[in-house]
């Protein structure tokens, strides 16, 4: 009996320890990566942000506000916008305009005329204008099994894909989660992306790494992320689930991810692609930039 009551106090103990040493060292080492207002970014990470997550602000003005923070591109604008990114010395990070749309891609043949004009006149421009990006998506199955999904975008993406390595520009397709926000889209998990870069055997073919979608779709990111980064040239973030902050309210824990990103030698840009519930819109996007600063 004696001995049980003192493993109780032990254990007792042991719990009392780590509950200290939780909030004495985790929690402020946390604070201070993201806490205190004059943060200098490290430099190892290229910081973007999509343009479409901070709608209620004029393009001019998340400019502004993007080069205060430190972020070097927005991402997903068109030509018409590319002037005003010029204007402040901002890059386009992923550049769009030739996609029909989501669901309509390059998995299905009824498409590829219209998409392989789209991509033979965007092309040109994204490398007139100094960028390198250039989105597109596979498109929704309709039915259509895994390999003719392959073999159709194989098709249709190497009918641009000399012009794409002519302007050194690349075509980079998104993964989106199938589950929750895109039903039935066909590049929804990594290892189907990866296997269309291998047989497109282009640098002008990579993916777009979206952690918010594969993180739904397939989990394991971290270990993902190091088995594909040949194929991966950019990211996007946003918090799990609800694809908001990427603070404590969520479930990935970002400067571990930030941390395996950096540790494969990437150079691209990550994007913040997450919709603020706070009310300062502008202080979210920063807290997220520098918990995404390794």
């Amino acid at each position: 009996m004696k001995t049980q009551q003192n493993r109780r106090s032990a254990i007792k103990n042991i719990l009392a320890g780590t509950a200290a040493i939780t909030t004495s060292t985790m929690v402020p080492s946390f604070a201070c990566a993201t806490g205190h207002k004059e943060y200098k970014l490290k430099g190892n990470i290229n910081h973007a942000v999509c343009r479409w997550c901070f709608s209620d602000l004029s393009l001019d003005d998340l400019c502004m506000k993007a080069k205060e923070i430190g972020i070097k591109a927005i991402d997903l604008v068109g030509p018409k916008d590319w002037e005003v990114l010029k204007r402040h010395g901002l890059d386009s990070s992923m550049c769009n305009g030739a996609e029909i749309s989501l669901t309509e891609g390059w998995n299905t043949r009824e498409y590829h005329a219209a998409l392989v004009k789209n991509y033979s006149e965007m092309i040109p421009l994204v490398a007139k204008a100094g960028y390198r990006n250039l989105i597109c998506f596979s498109g929704n199955r309709r039915g259509m099994d895994d390999e003719t999904g392959l073999k159709n975008s194989v098709e249709g993406l190497r009918q641009v894909l000399a012009l794409a390595e002519k302007h050194k520009v690349v075509l980079v397709m998104e993964l989106l989660n199938s589950k929750v926000n895109h039903k039935d889209y066909q590049c929804d998990r990594t290892a189907w992306g990866a296997e269309l870069a291998r047989r497109l055997e282009s640098e002008s073919f990579k993916l777009l790494y979206d952690i918010y979608h594969m993180q739904i779709d397939e989990g394991d990111v971290i270990r993902t992320i190091r088995d594909n980064h040949p194929f991966i040239a950019h990211y996007h973030t946003a918090g799990v689930p609800g694809r908001n902050e990427i603070d404590d309210t969520q479930e990935l824990y970002y400067p571990a991810i930030m941390k395996a990103i950096k540790e494969t030698g990437f150079k691209g840009y990550v994007a913040q692609e997450f919709i603020p519930l706070q009310k300062d819109k502008v202080a979210s996007l920063k807290k997220a930039v520098e918990i995404c600063d390794v």
